[in-house]
């Protein structure tokens, strides 16, 4: 990615959310809420905790979302990160 995220930011692209319930109860479009998950792309020089590559969940009104080279991708600080997922 072009972009470097400056101080505490970071880049990161929401996870896709499950298209059906476990029960297979298909999910409309309108219905779904954003996914609270994503994939640290870059991270700023002055992040202590995170890192490209990074499975994560934040806050639910938290970043700006932005298009870059044809992909949606959010920008936000460090903070309103709130864990790191271990795989």
């Amino acid at each position: 990615m072009a972009l470097k995220p400056l101080h505490d930011r970071v880049i990161i692209k929401r996870l896709p959310e499950e298209e059906k319930t476990s029960g297979g109860i298909i999910i409309p479009d309108a219905a779904k809420e954003k996914p609270m998950s994503g994939e640290v792309l870059a991270a700023g020089p002055e992040c202590k905790s995170v890192e490209a590559g990074n499975s994560v969940l934040f806050a639910k009104w938290a970043g700006t979302e932005f298009s870059a080279e044809g992909e949606d991708v959010m920008i936000m600080r460090e903070d309103d990160i709130l864990a790191i997922v271990e795989q």
